[in-house]
């Protein structure tokens, strides 16, 4: 996801200095692009006025910002640091509180769109952090996203990264529920798409997936893996903050069951792989 992001920013005019634990990936990047590559995190913050980050879990965002190569040592007072990753709210807390001790603005940004979005420049970012960390990420973000929303204060973009990850587990059930069903009915599915589509029904997933559901085909999207982490991000909360998800709970078993199938890196509509299709 970082790197066509990054290539936004390259074709608005921004000057980056890129850096990524595949060095080889770093130096393909800005052959096509343009731009230098770095060492290490601090190398790549040095001097910089802005710091994006786009990594995997809790520990690579702590390394890449707190470990000994870390960047918030090599950053300059005032500058600006937004993390794209999808976290736990603690991490997005405890970032802005080191950064504010070193006067680094920090914003947490979870984005929403995958790799489509990113590579068209239309994703959807949630936002947390103070309303000047904000202020001062909006412009730059605008680059790549589609929409963006300031929700809250520091954590607020990650919680809300956990609602839009409970949400889609359980339209995926759903969809796959649907679609099995109408299979099993012998119904044209084409038409049942074309019939429910249009109504109450409809959502991102039905319009995106449904095909490719129908025909089996997974070998693209978000996977899997990464779904099952956000899932177990947003469960983890949920012990923190009282709430319940059964349904998120009852999903993330059902990935757990692709997983140990073999789809681990399949798209999340893989999810109807699970469920057996009707005999003719």
């Amino acid at each position: 996801m970082g790197g066509p992001m990054a290539a936004h920013l390259a074709r608005a005019g921004h000057d980056l200095t890129v850096y990524n634990r595949t060095q080889s990936k770093a130096e393909n990047w800005v052959t096509e692009h343009g731009g230098a590559f770095a060492q290490s995190p601090a190398e790549a913050a040095n001097e910089a006025e802005i710091v994006i980050s786009c990594v995997g879990n809790d520990d690579d965002l702590r390394s890449v910002t707190m470990g000994r190569d870390g960047v918030f040592a090599a950053m300059q007072s005032g500058s600006l640091f937004i993390d794209h990753t999808t976290v736990s709210a603690q991490i997005a807390r405890q970032l802005s509180v080191e950064a504010r001790g070193r006067d680094i603005h920090v914003v947490d940004a979870p984005v929403s769109g995958g790799q489509a979005g990113a590579e068209n420049g239309k994703l959807s970012i949630m936002c947390g952090g103070d309303q000047a960390a904000f202020d001062a990420a909006e412009a730059v973000m605008s680059i790549y996203a589609a929409r963006i929303v300031h929700v809250g204060g520091p954590g607020a973009g990650q919680t809300t990264k956990m609602c839009n990850q409970i949400a889609i587990a359980g339209v995926l059930e759903g969809l796959s529920e649907a679609l099995r069903f109408a299979q099993a009915s012998q119904l044209d599915l084409d038409k049942v798409y074309d019939a429910i589509s249009g109504g109450a029904a409809q959502s991102w997933q039905m319009d995106n997936r449904w095909a490719t559901m129908a025909k089996d085909e997974f070998d693209f999207g978000f996977a899997v893996d990464w779904m099952r982490k956000d899932l177990g991000l947003a469960l983890n909360e949920a012990r923190t903050n009282g709430s319940t998800l059964p349904v998120a709970a009852l999903v993330d078993q059902f990935y757990a069951e692709v997983q140990a199938s073999g789809g681990g890196r399949h798209d999340t509509s893989s999810l109807v792989s699970r469920l057996p299709k009707s005999r003719d």
